[in-house]
């Protein structure tokens, strides 16, 4: 085998690139089982939509979602990374089920719209809106279906109150996450 310089920062690349990607993954399920119950609904207050929103400005669309899609298999397997310290298909499989997998959504589309739109903070903000829409459809339709109740009805338990955080969530990530990204690529 040969030992080709030029090979070098390639490998130190992908290295430093797992190594955040691993980080970015141990940050979302350090913060993500930390959350709030709300009385009126099985969906509770958490941060990891917020932790999805400045996963993708630190490390792009493929990145970014793979993260979302290791933090649910690890979530899957038993480990407590989801709301309320829980783990396990069981939660998966549960009423914020939908939730959970339309986060590899919020992260596919706020993704595109970050590299498509690179450092344009309206556009970013819009990928999050439209991210966090098919995450909310996804979530509102799975959450009717385990409640045997109407789209409308777990709209509004299921979304309705969570519209003020998750707007504040937007825009500390469009201010946070762009300087955040700089900081990264500058190590």
């Amino acid at each position: 085998m040969k030992n080709d310089v030029t090979s070098i920062p390639d490998h130190k690349h992908h290295t430093r690139q797992l190594v955040i990607i691993s980080l970015m993954t141990a940050i979302i399920c350090i913060i993500a089982p930390f959350s709030v119950p709300i009385p009126m609904s099985p969906v509770p207050l958490s941060l990891t939509n917020f932790m999805i929103f400045i996963t993708v400005y630190v490390l792009g669309i493929r990145s970014a979602a793979f993260c979302v899609i290791l933090y649910l298999i690890l979530g899957a397997v038993g480990l407590p990374v989801f709301s309320s310290f829980s783990g396990g298909l069981g939660k998966l499989a549960g009423p914020t089920g939908g939730y959970l997998i339309g986060f590899i959504f919020l992260a596919l589309i706020q993704g595109l719209f970050v590299r498509l739109f690179s450092g344009n903070t309206y556009a970013a903000i819009m990928g999050m809106i439209l991210g966090m829409t098919v995450c909310y459809i996804f979530g509102t339709a799975w959450l009717a279906w385990q409640l045997e109740q109407s789209f409308t009805a777990s709209l509004a338990i299921g979304v309705l109150p969570y519209l003020p955080g998750d707007a504040a969530k937007i825009i500390a990530a469009a201010i946070a996450g762009p300087k955040l990204r700089a900081v990264v690529l500058n190590i």
